[in-house]
């Protein structure tokens, strides 16, 4: 995939900055990707019995034999490997509107920082550049969360705020991360 690739050539002293402040805004997205994974392994992501998602609330829902787990919820896009493609959540006419701020925050920040590329509805990509774009997108939209919902023909990437876990016996607590 072409989109974080520039042709060989001279390059402009602001392509050569704006290439660096990608690659360094990759790095930290990757680094907190990995850091907001291992946090919530806390509570219990990633073991889940199930999980849903509620359009209507903005709320996401992980079921546990002994607990459930909520938290505000938004969609970046989707990763298809069928058709080797991602789509932004702010494009696909299945997500409410309400469920796409994190995506639309990334889309104009990619159009005011010179990235046209990044800000496209669908962009071609293997799970190697799903991975970079989300990572991007982690990092600028400070998500305090992260989660791949698989599903039958794709992966929806979504990002969540505070969870709420809710025992069995009725006792709730809370689990937050602050990214600064």
């Amino acid at each position: 995939m072409g989109l974080f690739k520039r042709a060989k050539g001279t390059e402009s002293a602001g392509q050569t900055g704006e290439r660096a402040d990608l690659s360094a805004l990759l790095l930290q997205g990757e680094d907190m990707i990995e850091q907001l994974g291992r946090a919530h392994m806390s509570w219990g992501l990633g073991s889940a019995d199930r999980w849903d998602l509620d359009q209507t609330t903005g709320t996401i829902t992980w079921t546990f034999a002994d607990k459930t787990a909520t938290a505000p919820a938004q969609i970046l896009g989707s990763f298809s490997p069928a058709s080797g493609s991602w789509l932004w959540a702010w494009a696909n006419q299945s997500i409410l509107p309400d469920m796409s701020r994190d995506a639309r925050i990334f889309r104009d920040w990619a159009q005011a920082n010179g990235h046209p590329a990044l800000a496209q509805p669908k962009v071609e990509a293997d799970e190697s550049a799903a991975a970079t774009i989300v990572a991007l997108a982690v990092r600028v939209t400070k998500a305090t969360g992260y989660y791949r919902g698989p599903g039958a023909n794709s992966t929806a990437i979504i990002t969540f705020g505070p969870v709420t876990l809710t025992a069995a016996d009725g006792s709730v607590s809370g689990f937050d991360i602050s990214t600064g």
